[in-house]
């Protein structure tokens, strides 16, 4: 039988770029996202994908999303993002909130919900797309940082509470990624602040190479466990150092 993938915020970038490719690898993907006009876009080219609309931070919307799946057997737990950039002394609760919402609470809602068909199905894989931001904090990112750190801690504890069980917790976190409206949200549509982000650095991540890490994980042999990898740009050594261009 046909292997079934979901994978969250799958209208854009990252999560979009894994669809196709898990598609590719053969997989019946279910995309799920708010934005359904994309998602069946998406669909209308990739025959193999099925568009799911999804809000993660209701649990309504997931329940309706479970109801409708036969199998399991890999969750991508890719929809959250980045909103803001100001200290924590003026950082907004509502950013807070959101950040939360979306990256902590919306994995945390899509793994309770999917975890009994990811063990039923003899060999699931729970993905948890995180960032190098889960492990080293800076300054004007500190909402995002702890939304990181967490879904990190969930992805370890859940490896821990579910040994034993055939199911694999990989976590993926990428480093500085040129995906489709991450920036561009974080500085609240101002994409001027959001290209400086960019500026001469050679060659940094796509949502491309992402899904390429993602595909690769999931489709190791049942007995290998990807527990975390760390992926970057050449250009990026840390957080804070990025090789740049003058000119770029």
């Amino acid at each position: 039988m046909q292997r079934t993938a979901v994978v969250t915020g799958a209208s854009g970038g990252i999560g979009e770029a894994t669809a196709r490719r898990l598609a590719a690898e053969g997989y019946a993907v279910v995309a799920g996202a708010r934005r359904r006009d994309r998602l069946d876009e998406l669909a209308e080219q990739v025959p193999s994908i099925r568009p799911v609309t999804l809000d993660v931070t209701s649990q309504e919307s997931v329940d309706a999303l479970v109801s409708t799946l036969d199998r399991c057997d890999v969750l991508v737990n890719n929809a959250g993002g980045a909103l803001g950039v100001e200290s924590v002394a003026d950082g907004l609760l509502d950013d807070w909130q959101q950040m939360y919402d979306t990256n902590v609470l919306g994995s945390l809602r899509m793994s309770q919900a999917l975890i009994p068909k990811l063990v039923e199905s003899g060999d699931g894989v729970l993905v948890m797309l995180t960032s190098t931001a889960a492990f080293v904090s800076y300054e004007g990112g500190a909402g995002y940082c702890a939304a990181k750190h967490a879904q990190s801690s969930m992805a370890e504890t859940l490896r821990l509470e579910l040994v034993g069980q055939p199911v694999r917790i990989v976590e993926i976190a990428p480093g500085m990624v040129r995906s489709e409206g991450f920036a561009v949200t974080r500085f609240r549509g101002d994409e001027s602040a959001a290209a400086r982000v960019y500026e001469g650095v050679p060659d940094p991540l796509t949502s491309e190479d992402v899904a390429d890490a993602i595909a690769w994980s999931v489709t190791r042999p049942s007995h290998v466990n990807i527990d975390r990898l760390v992926i970057r740009p050449r250009a990026q050594a840390a957080q804070h150092k990025v090789h740049r261009v003058s000119g770029g």
